[in-house]
């Protein structure tokens, strides 16, 4: 199941998190950041064509259902990382970053307990408008490091990250909800 293309996506995914970090590394080079978007924005379409491909093509995998999933929290732990690195988060919005992080963690490690139990756990409508605040937040904060004096662009990249810094309580709270009935 390597040589499919959904599978082949999602791997190019995971390939190109190094050469974004890369980009990102030095805080000011706005041609660096324009190209960080850039690549950003590819590896989200490249998300959504694998799901797309995988279940238009009735080509789902277990390996896919294994790697989209840690693609997404590879890219996003690693932007996160950077942009608190190079100081594009800073301050107390490095807690929503924070909190973002921390619930990635534990609801991978949940769903990974609740998956030997035989229990799913389906992503709810609030963990895709979470998702979303989330991604609109890191493309907007690296989109802002190109053009540092449009201030507004960073402005709505914090407002997002706190708006899914919020979701991600709210429902990283419903998870372990669902995940706590399960446990002995």
């Amino acid at each position: 199941m390597l040589n499919s293309l959904p599978n082949l996506l999602t791997l190019s995914r995971i390939f190109a998190v190094p050469i974004l970090v890369g980009l990102l590394w030095y805080p000011g080079w706005e041609p660096g950041y324009l190209l960080a978007f850039a690549l950003y924005c590819l590896m989200g379409i490249t998300d959504y064509f694998d799901g797309y491909l995988a279940r238009a093509q009735g080509a789902v995998s277990r390996l896919g259902v294994f790697l989209d999933p840690i693609a997404d929290k590879i890219m996003v732990a690693a932007v996160i990382l950077m942009l608190v690195s190079t100081r594009d988060i800073s301050g107390w919005h490095v807690i929503a970053a924070i909190v973002i992080l921390l619930r990635e963690i534990a609801v991978s490690g949940l769903r990974e307990f609740l998956a030997d139990l035989r229990v799913s756990m389906p992503v709810t409508r609030l963990a895709k408008w979470k998702t979303t605040f989330q991604l609109v937040a890191l493309g907007a904060l690296i989109l802002a490091g190109g053009f540092p004096e449009q201030l507004w662009i960073k402005m709505v990249g914090l407002i997002s990250l706190w708006a899914a810094a919020v979701l991600t309580v709210v429902t990283g709270w419903d998870y372990l909800r669902v995940g706590l009935k399960h446990m002995d």
